[in-house]
């Protein structure tokens, strides 16, 4: 291999292998399992939420791909309709061209032109980080294949009575003219105003005074409504109000809604301009008075002055003659949640259109049962509480929008403005005997985008028709998705699936929490916060990183802020980390529903963890393989020497049976931990598995082997052997998370390992084997690191070159420690670097730097080799430390609480623990003694 691990020679070249070979594609052996990509915007490219879904996705495919399974990963996009519409329009809008210019037709040909040439970006970022979906069968939600269900659907659900055209209040965008979903709308705090209005009784005696943010509504008013129970205006429910700038009166009337303790407890009710006032207005049978237009100019429903008005300079003019006629009360600075589309930026307005609606309550209780009943899980399983909150208080769904792009509504009506319903005009007159000299004129809206990506568990699987791959593949097993799109897409997947496959959508909905920056604050351009996972995997100069960030926007100083910002934080730009150590970053945050802070010094770790494995892998090869050699095709001779011909004539070190033992404890925390969705503790492990455990200690504890010419050639054979083994497997454990650097490092050394096979991705995912744990070689081999990290940290505190041979004497072994010495002295020399070990049996020692491992002595002696004064420093430090755990123990035997209540076994274990720290201090203290005597 080369020498260093340079992730950019490597991952492209195996990625485009992987592909084209179709080692994605389901094996057709084995159990099904399969998860279906939640399709990315096809206007997208990946962010980091993408970047650390599609991850941990690609873990969970990939890992039970290697444990045999017929494996599919569905991938696909979503036309995303108003996303779309909205590049589009702007492209033609940079050419002096409008839809409408175009005409429908014409203009759906450029966007499914833009759509085949620039719509590809994210599933070309999806490779870059290693996805292994079945590309073959890439799913577009506006695909013909796709529109049949959608169609289907729709026409299902209306003969069944579930869809209806009405006229209902919705989220209305005025400069896209459609209606958008709670989803699409982002309410943020800004400061605005709170007008006072008084509001002259028609009786002529008096006023009530009413509040509200949004003065251009009060011409839509209906009634003003005050608490039953509010003593101040009891009196006037059911009198009459003179509504200023009209000739209209309306009434007062009493609801339970209002909060007596707001404002002046007097609430206006503009039942076509609010939600909750629409609702009231339900209650009470108030007239519903809309007053804008598409606009959200002013229409002829208000008076003529106000006609034709936009609506912030209408509310001037309604602010300014409301004061002209001394009804102005006050104006007070107020804080608001102002709604805003978040395509346009634009204020959203409440509206009152027709539409089409969905009767979700009835699809409801067959959705909350599979989950009340454990058919489909949540996990974390808190999750399941917010989906009965939104399903239990469910609202009928709006599935219209009033654009061009996206799956047109099968609908037609005649001059009269009856509905006919089905998949073709040709089909509609057909059922209902309309001839063709009658005229039809299909509905010109689209279906909701999350209509369509509601079916996508089974759409994308071929219904209507019965394929086999539905019979295989439905239902699927985990759907992986954010918190945020529970009720949008991951309740309504449940409800359609139910209702249309009698079978639940999925088994499992695995919740993972939003990816925010180092600091916790959400990532967004305009914070100059965001990261580019490709930037991370490839890299990016300072200046590109700074024009990225600040391209697009208009305002100077908030363009120098975060173009400083980005200076101080990156001044030398992004270094290029690769797949993998992003990705194991993803995997080390990814605890189940909490948010992630992102900082990059942790895939700077995740970097150096790759280059431990390639490290690692140097040295194994080098001990393994004679040079000249390819490790690929190795010779008999190599083979044998490996252990790769899998023939008996080896002998196992205390050294190998231990790692042997780890990696079957590492196997099974990590299969436990991805069975978990705990992908943070399943990193963990391996990491601490590799770089504490098999670098950092086994291999130091080869050399003694490899490196002694009186060590067997059986020794050197199980070693060698243990080497090439543990490093394949570990390869396999790591593959899931780290695709590209274990299927480099595997086709070097499988063939050494006995294993073969084209790619790691269809070897067999290893599994613990309880008959390889060797619990007396694990007892032994820790208690030969605490000897070793003890010398050492001798070495440290006496400043001793780690270079320099010293004696070591043993006081006080027992016959167990005795027999480890003997069985293990080569181990412990040659790790410690010693020049001697020397057993005494309590016997005066000469004056040395003492280490305790229990009632045993570790004495380097000092003659020639201690700073005295270090040392007596070194052992006020371990006596300090000391007297704390025994003031700390004596503490817990002096409190009745814990010496009556506590178990008989405990309150003995924790006697023996003071007594064996009072032993410690009290040999510590001699030495000190002795030491100071000097």
């Amino acid at each position: 291999m080369d020498k260093t691990y340079q992730p950019a020679n490597i991952e492209t070249q195996w990625y485009q292998k992987w592909e084209s070979e179709g080692h994605f594609k389901p094996s057709g052996k084995g159990d099904p399992y399969c998860i279906m990509i939640p399709p990315p915007n096809v206007t997208g490219s990946l962010h980091m939420g993408h970047g650390f879904q599609e991850s941990i996705m690609d873990a969970l495919v990939r890992y039970n791909r290697m444990l045999g399974k017929n494996t599919l990963w569905q991938v696909g996009t979503d036309h995303a309709g108003i996303a779309t519409q909205m590049v589009v329009e702007r492209l033609l809008d940079a050419q002096g061209i409008s839809r409408h210019d175009l005409g429908r037709e014409k203009f759906l040909e450029k966007v499914w032109e833009w759509k085949e040439e620039s719509g590809g970006t994210i599933t070309r970022q999806l490779r870059r980080l290693g996805a292994s979906p079945d590309w073959s069968r890439e799913r577009f939600t506006m695909d013909d294949g796709f529109y049949k269900a959608v169609q289907e659907v729709f026409i299902k659900l209306y003969k069944d009575k579930l869809i209806y055209r009405g006229k209902r209040l919705v989220n209305w965008d005025p400069k896209l003219h459609t209606a958008v979903s709670d989803l699409e709308v982002v309410s943020e705090e800004e400061k605005g105003f709170l007008w006072h209005f008084r509001y002259p009784l028609a009786s002529g005696e008096g006023h009530i005074v009413v509040a509200t943010t949004r003065p251009e509504t009060m011409l839509g008013d209906s009634a003003v409504a005050v608490h039953p129970e509010d003593e101040r205006y009891k009196h006037l429910v059911g009198q009459m109000i003179k509504l200023p700038l009209t000739d209209r009166e309306i009434p007062i009337i009493a609801d339970d809604y209002v909060d007596k303790d707001f404002g002046t407890g007097c609430v206006k009710i503009t039942p076509a301009h609010d939600f909750n006032d629409y609702e009231m207005g339900k209650r009470h049978n108030l007239p519903i008075i809309n007053i804008l237009t598409d606009d959200a100019d002013l229409n002829d429903e208000v008076p003529e002055k106000y006609r034709g008005m936009e609506r912030f300079a209408a509310r001037k003019q309604i602010v300014a003659d409301f004061e002209a006629l001394g009804l102005l009360e006050k104006i007070d600075d107020h804080v608001l949640k102002v709604p805003r589309g978040d395509r346009t930026g634009v204020v959203i307005e409440p509206y009152l259109t027709d539409q089409w609606y969905v009767k979700t309550a009835p699809l409801a209780e067959e959705a909350i049962k599979a989950v009340e009943d454990g058919q489909i899980k949540f996990v974390p399983q808190q999750y399941e509480n917010m989906y009965f909150s939104w399903m239990r208080d469910i609202q009928d769904w709006c599935i219209s929008r009033q654009l061009w792009w996206g799956h047109r509504i099968p609908a037609w009506y005649d001059a009269e403005g009856n509905i006919f319903v089905g998949r073709s005009e040709a089909e509609v007159r057909a059922e209902n005997n309309i001839p063709d000299d009658v005229a039809l004129k299909q509905d010109d809206d689209v279906l909701d985008t999350w209509f369509s990506s509601g079916l996508w568990t089974f759409g994308t699987l071929g219904w209507p028709m019965d394929t086999e791959e539905l019979r295989t593949f439905h239902p699927t097993d985990v759907l992986v998705t954010g918190f945020d799109i529970i009720f949008f897409w991951v309740a309504r997947m449940i409800m359609l699936t139910l209702h249309f496959r009698k079978e639940i959508p999925f088994h499992t909905v695995y919740v993972h929490g939003l990816v925010r920056d180092s600091q916790g604050q959400k990532m967004s351009k305009s914070k100059g916060n965001v990261l580019d996972p490709i930037d991370l995997i490839d890299g990016i100069d300072l200046e590109t990183l700074v024009t990225k960030r600040t391209a697009g926007m208009m305002q100077p100083h908030l363009r120098e802020k975060i173009e400083k910002q980005t200076r101080k934080e990156f001044p030398e730009g992004i270094n290029a980390y690769g797949t993998d150590a992003l990705r194991y970053t993803y995997y080390s945050l990814a605890s189940t529903g909490r948010d992630i802070k992102f900082d990059v010094g942790r895939i700077e770790g995740f970097r150096n963890f790759c280059n431990k494995i390639w490290n690692a892998t140097n040295y194994v090869l080098m001990n393994c393989v004679p040079e000249g050699t390819d490790s690929t095709a190795p010779d008999a001779a190599t083979l044998a020497a490996c252990g790769g011909d899998n023939s008996t004539d080896f002998e196992l070190s205390l050294a190998d049976k231990w790692i042997i033992s780890k990696l079957q404890l590492a196997e099974q925390a990590v299969k436990d931990g991805i069975d978990n969705y705990r992908l943070d503790l399943a990193s963990q492990a391996l990491y601490d598995f590799i770089w504490n455990e098999y670098c950092a200690w086994y291999l130091e504890l080869s050399k003694p082997v490899l490196w002694d010419e009186s060590a067997s050639a059986a020794q050197k054979k199980g070693t060698r052997r243990t080497l090439i083994r543990v490093l394949e497997t570990t390869l396999r454990l790591a593959h899931p998370m780290m695709p590209f650097i274990t299927e480099e490092i595997w086709q070097k050394v499988k063939t050494l390992a006995g294993q073969t096979g084209d790619t790691i991705m269809h070897a067999q995912f290893p599994l613990a084997d309880e008959t390889k744990i060797d619990q007396q070689a694990i007892v032994d081999l820790e208690w030969i690191q605490k000897v070793v990290e003890s010398v050492r940290n001798i070495r440290g505190e006496m400043n001793i070159s780690p270079g320099k041979a010293i004696p070591l004497l043993v006081n006080l072994a027992d016959a167990e420690e005795q027999r480890r010495i003997d069985d293990n002295r080569t181990f412990i020399t040659k790790l410690a670097n010693l020049e001697s070990i020397t057993l005494l049996a309590g016997e005066e020692a000469p004056l040395s730097a003492t280490a305790l491992i229990g009632k045993m002595e570790l004495l380097v002696p000092m003659a020639g080799l201690i700073d005295k004064h270090a040392e007596i420093a070194r052992l006020d430090k371990a006596l300090d430390k000391l007297t704390k755990d025994i003031q700390k123990t004596e503490g817990k035997l002096n409190n009745p609480k814990f010496v009556d209540k506590a178990p008989a076994e405990v309150v003995a274990k924790e006697r023996d623990h003071l007594t064996a720290l009072k032993e410690q201090a009290d040999k510590l203290q001699v030495q000190k003694e002795k030491m100071a005597a000097l």
